[in-house]
Order: C-alpha cells, then sequence, then structure tokens
C-alpha cells in the first residue's frame, strides 16, 4: 500500500503541491470556524470551489507550461507599468500577511506544547523555511513539500470516529444553503478566499514553467513542444491535487460540524478549541497532533507563500528567477523571499489575535482575487500567446463562472 502511495505521489508534481499548501493553517482554521458556526450548511462549498478551483490552476499551468513564463512577466509584457506594480504591491502585501498569519498559529501551538516564546519561535521557524528554501535543490524542496502533506490525513480519520449522519453530509455537500448573516458572509467569503488564492496561481504557472526547464536540461532539447500527453498529465496533476485539497476541507468542515453538540463549542476563540475537532480519534493527545498538522502544514504552505512573492518581485524587475538556482545564480528571487518571511515575523509583532489574523488573511484575498482571474483569462485567451492550446470553450465558462462569483462574494462582503 505504501508503495503504490509513495508511487502515485512521485507521479504528482506542482498540482499536488500547490493543493496541499492550499490547506495551511489560515485554510484549516477558517474551514474549522465555518464547520463550527454554520454546521453541516457549508459543506457545499467544498463542491462548489473544486471546479473554479481547478479551472483556474489548470489556465495557469498551462500558461506556465507553453509560454515558460510566469503571470507577472506576462502582465508585464502586456500592460502598463501602473497595472503591473499595483497588482504586484497588492498581491504582495496580501500574500506577506498570509505568512504573518501563518506563522503566528505556528509559534502559538508550538509555545503552547513546550513553552518558550512565541516570537522566539517565529524566528526559529522563519530561518529553518529560509535556509532550506536557499540551501535546498528544487528536486529536495519538492519532496519534502509532498510529504509534508501525510499530516492532513489526522482531519479525515478523524470524522470515522465521531458519531456522523452521513445522508445529512451528503445532502448538505449538493444543496447550497445560505443564511445572510454578516459572519456567515464573512466566512463564505473567506471560505473562497483561501480556497481560490492568488499566491496559488502564481506558485502554479511559475513551477511548470520550471519543470519544463528541468525537461528541457535533462534531456538537451533544443526545442521544447507542448504535446496531448504532457497536456493530459498536466490536468491530471492539478485535478488530484485540487480534489485532495477540497477532500480535506470537506472532512474538517464535517468535524467541526460536531465540536458544538460534543464539546458546547459554538465559535472558534482559540487553537485549544480548534484543536478539539481531534480529540475523538487521538483523546489527550489531540492538541499534540493538531499541533504538529499547522506546523506540518505551515513549512508546506510558507515556503510556497513566499516563493510566489519571490517570483512577483523578481519577475517585475526582471532578475533571475527560480526554486532550481542557487543563490548566487538569483539572489533577488531569493532575498525577496528571505525578506517576506521575515515580513511576516514582523506583522506578529502587532499584537492581532492570531485567530483572527488567519481568517481576514483569507477574506483579503476574496478582494484582491477578482482581478487576477480577468488577467490569467485575457492570457490564457491570447491566441498569440497560447497558440492551439489557448483556452476552449469549457475553460473560459469555468474562468468566467469563477470570476463573477469572487466578484459577488467580495461585493457582498464589503456590503455586509
Amino acid at each position: 500500500m505504501m508503495r503504490k502511495l509513495h508511487a502515485f505521489v512521485k507521479k504528482l508534481g506542482p498540482g499536488l503541491i500547490t493543493g496541499a499548501s492550499d490547506d495551511d493553517p489560515s485554510g484549516i482554521l477558517t474551514y474549522l470556524q465555518a464547520g463550527t458556526v454554520m454546521g453541516l450548511k457549508s459543506l457545499w462549498t467544498a463542491l462548489f470551489t473544486l471546479p473554479l478551483m481547478y479551472g483556474i490552476q489548470e489556465m495557469c499551468a498551462r500558461i506556465g507550461l507553453q509560454t515558460d513564463h510566469g503571470l507577472m512577466r506576462l502582465i508585464k509584457q502586456r500592460y502598463s507599468k501602473y497595472v503591473l506594480y499595483l497588482v504586484a504591491l497588492v498581491s504582495t502585501v496580501v500574500i506577506t500577511v498570509n505568512i504573518g498569519a501563518d506563522l503566528s498559529a505556528m509559534g502559538v501551538v508550538i509555545k503552547d506544547m513546550v513553552g518558550g516564546n512565541r516570537l522566539m519561535w517565529l524566528a526559529l521557524f522563519a530561518a529553518v523555511i529560509i535556509f532550506s528554501t536557499i540551501k535546498l535543490s528544487y528536486h529536495k524542496l519538492a519532496r519534502v513539500l509532498k510529504w509534508l502533506t501525510l499530516s492532513l490525513f489526522c482531519y479525515v480519520l478523524t470524522v470515522f470516529f465521531i458519531k456522523i449522519d452521513w445522508l445529512e453530509a451528503l445532502r448538505a455537500t449538493f444543496t447550497i444553503s445560505l443564511d445572510w448573516s454578516k459572519e456567515n458572509i464573512m466566512l463564505i467569503a473567506a471560505i473562497l478566499g483561501t480556497t481560490i488564492s492568488p499566491y496559488l496561481f502564481f506558485w502554479q504557472a511559475n513551477e511548470e514553467a520550471e519543470e519544463r526547464d528541468e525537461t528541457i536540461s535533462n534531456h538537451h532539447l533544443k526545442r521544447f513542444i507542448v504535446t496531448k500527453h504532457e497536456l493530459k498529465m498536466l490536468k491530471e496533476d492539478v485535478f488530484w491535487g485540487m480534489l485532495f485539497s477540497n477532500l480535506v476541507t470537506w472532512f474538517i468542515i464535517v468535524g467541526a460540524s460536531r465540536l458544538s453538540s460534543l464539546y458546547g463549542v459554538s465559535e472558534i476563540t482559540s487553537f485549544s478549541q480548534a484543536a478539539l475537532v481531534l480529540k475523538p480519534l487521538l483523546g489527550p493527545a489531540a492538541y499534540f497532533m493538531f499541533a504538529l498538522g499547522i506546523i506540518g502544514t505551515g513549512l508546506l504552505a510558507i515556503p510556497v507563500l513566499a516563493g510566489s512573492v519571490g517570483y512577483i518581485i523578481a519577475e517585475v524587475f526582471g532578475w533571475s528567477e527560480g526554486m532550481s538556482k542557487t543563490f548566487r545564480q538569483a539572489e533577488g528571487f531569493y532575498i525577496a523571499i528571505a525578506s517576506a518571511t521575515l515580513l511576516g515575523v514582523a506583522i506578529n509583532f502587532l499584537n492581532i489575535d492570531p485567530v483572527q489574523l488567519l481568517i481576514y488573511a483569507a477574506v483579503l484575498y476574496t478582494i484582491i482575487t477578482p482581478p487576477l482571474i480577468y488577467f490569467i483569462l485575457r492570457l490564457a485567451n491570447d491566441k498569440k500567446l497560447m497558440g492551439h492550446h489557448a483556452n476552449s470553450w469549457a475553460s473560459n465558462a469555468l474562468g468566467t463562472l469563477t470570476l463573477v462569483v469572487m466578484i459577488t462574494a467580495a461585493a457582498a462582503y464589503l456590503l455586509s
């Protein structure tokens, strides 16, 4: 069984890492909060966001593979510098807030487990992330990131140790239920924002470009042609990554929906309450495993978050970039990664409640995502850029629906 799992995981590429990193500490807390407050009525979001998430990520992956460029480089080539700087600035700021929120969660849980100063732990985690991102080769880093995804399976297993009305859960998955209270609107917006996140767009496109460069280098190719087989592999990789992400979301919400009846928790205000979702499976060890899950997903997501900032900054200023390059080959790229991580640490000196910071980071994504989806749609439909691999009508339908949904969610949140 483990051998088959290893072979399957080995076959998958950027799509799996992208999907798993979407379930970062910010995402986990958002899903737990939604399950606790809204119960099974929020389960429809896990199914609803799957095709939307897949559609956008597949576009980003196809753009990276076809053009050998990241999104910011292409935006730079086709739009004014004002558009470029605005997109880069807003994206960098929001992604950095997400880094700060994830680091905050990691610092809180490790402090609660072993003691010490929270900010000291934050600095240590940041140092480990910066060192491993710079020093490890791309393949070694990708291998580590893949196996860190296993930390998410605790949430899946726990549900089978709780008395769940499976028929009701399935019914809620296929029935859209909306309660237009301010709190519920915020939670739906946060779910959409943390699931369809801008940093995933940048990371997916750039990692596909890097995979393409690796193939050219390893096979000594003079020319790279995107074949139907490669597109099929790309689509499968993205699909399995997004399916994994949304399945984890579904199980987290199901587990959290039982917190109220089991422990009288109506809203998550601390990590100790959040850890209760694992108690039926792990008993007294629940907080320990919850902490390991937060740390594991943080170590998985933060290199992706900071790497996205590195790609954004490097492409804006035309610097050499790439996780497969050494520090000397791409100094600006790695300095941007380190700077984003350290700024994430600095955010924690503002003494913002860590649980609220995680959820607001997700909400911020909802607001900035629509413009980025618009640019992705424009790029993916550019036949001069994409050739025969421009968007099909199905891709455009999914992309347009995603754009409308995200605009609606952002407007609903701002108006509420």
